[in-house]
C-alpha cells in the first residue's frame, strides 16, 4: 500500500537554457534520503500518485517534469519547439543541474518504462551520483523494444493495430517516424488526427487497465504523442543496446528491478536481460500485474523497494 497524499513543500521552474524551463517540486522531509522520481512516456510528465511511493518521514522525494510536458514550458502540446534541445542527453544534464542547485551529492532514482530507460543511462553516466536504483516496467534503450511497441504487438491486438496503422499513409515501414511527421503538421486536423490514433493504439496494448483520463485531454494528447514519437523514431537518442552493454558501470549499487509477470516487453527478455547484466541486481517478479502501477501488489513491491533503502 502507498504512502498518504502529500503536498510539495518546494517548487519551482528551472531554467536549463535552450529555451526550456523544467518544473521540480520536494516533497517529504527536508532532511531525508533524497531520490529522483523519473516518470515514463516519453511525455507523460509527473502525477501526484507518484509520490506516494515513498515513507515522507524519511525521504526527501524530487519529481521532475522532463522537457516539453507536465508543468515544463515550453510543453509539447502547445509548440514543436519543445521538441528542440530535447534529448536523453539534454533530459541527463537537466538532473544534475538540479542536484546541484538542491545541494544534493548522491540520489536514489526511482521510475519505470521510459523513467527505466532514462534512469538507467543517467546511472551509467554518473554512477558516483546514485545511491540506489528502484526499476519497474522495464526497458531498456533496445530497438528490438522499440520495434515492439510499434508493431511486433500487432498480432495480439489486430483490430487496433489496424486502425493504428491505417492513420498513417500506405507503404510507411517505421509507424513511429511516419506518425512524428504527422504530429508535427502545421495543419491541426491532421496532428490531432495522428495524437488521438497514437494514443488509441497507446491503451490498447494495456489490457485490463483501464483509460487514462490524460488522453481523453487535446493538449496532454498532443504533446505525449509528439514527445514519444519523437523518442521512438530516433532510437530514443540513446545507442542501441548501450544500457545493457555498460550495465557493469553499475558495480556497488543496489539495484531492485519490480516487473508484472503479464508486462507485454517480457516478450523480448527484457527483465532477465537487466538482471543478469547489472552486478547483482535484484528481481522481483509480481504475479497479475501487467505494465501498470496500478495493482496492488505492484504497489506493495515497490513500496517495500523504497522502504528497505529509507533504512
Amino acid at each position: 500500500m502507498r504512502y498518504p497524499e502529500i503536498e510539495p513543500y518546494d517548487s519551482g521552474l528551472l531554467d536549463v537554457g535552450d529555451g526550456h524551463r523544467v518544473y521540480w517540486e520536494t516533497c517529504g522531509n527536508p532532511d531525508g534520503k533524497p531520490v529522483l522520481v523519473l516518470h515514463g512516456g516519453p511525455g507523460s510528465g509527473c502525477s501526484e500518485g507518484m509520490r506516494r511511493f515513498f515513507d515522507p518521514a524519511r525521504y526527501r522525494v524530487v519529481l521532475v517534469d522532463q522537457r516539453g510536458c507536465g508543468r515544463s514550458t515550453p510543453h509539447a502540446g502547445d509548440t514543436v519547439d519543445a521538441l528542440a534541445a530535447n534529448t536523453a542527453a539534454h533530459l541527463m544534464a537537466d538532473f544534475e543541474l538540479l542536484r546541484e542547485m538542491l545541494g544534493i551529492s548522491r540520489w536514489m532514482l526511482f521510475g519505470g518504462s521510459w523513467g527505466c530507460v532514462l534512469g538507467l543511462a543517467y546511472a551509467e553516466r554518473y554512477p558516483e551520483r546514485v545511491s540506489e536504483i528502484v526499476m519497474m516496467g522495464l526497458a531498456t534503450d533496445r530497438q528490438v523494444e522499440i520495434d515492439l511497441l510499434t508493431g511486433g504487438l500487432g498480432g495480439m491486438f489486430p483490430e487496433a493495430f489496424a486502425r493504428f496503422r491505417d492513420g498513417v499513409p500506405e507503404g510507411e515501414g517505421d509507424l513511429a517516424a511516419a506518425y512524428c511527421r504527422l504530429l508535427v503538421d502545421p495543419d491541426p486536423a491532421v496532428h490531432e488526427a495522428a495524437a488521438r490514433g497514437w494514443c488509441a493504439w497507446e491503451e490498447a496494448m494495456l489490457p485490463g487497465v483501464p483509460p487514462s483520463p490524460r488522453f481523453a485531454e487535446p493538449r496532454f494528447r498532443l504533446g505525449f504523442a509528439r514527445l514519444v514519437t519523437h523518442y521512438f523514431s530516433r532510437g530514443c537518442f540513446l545507442e542501441d543496446g548501450g544500457i545493457l552493454r555498460d550495465a557493469r558501470r553499475l558495480a556497488g549499487i543496489p539495484v531492485v528491478l519490480v516487473q508484472g509477470v503479464l508486462d507485454l516487453g517480457n516478450l523480448v527478455g527484457t527483465p532477465w536481460l537487466l538482471e543478469r547484466a547489472i552486478p547483482g541486481a535484484e528481481l522481483v517478479l509480481v504475479g497479475g500485474a501487467g505494465h501498470t502501477t496500478a495493482v496492488s501488489s505492484m504497489e506493495d513491491a515497490l513500496v517495500a523497494a523504497t522502504d528497505r533503502f529509507a533504512l
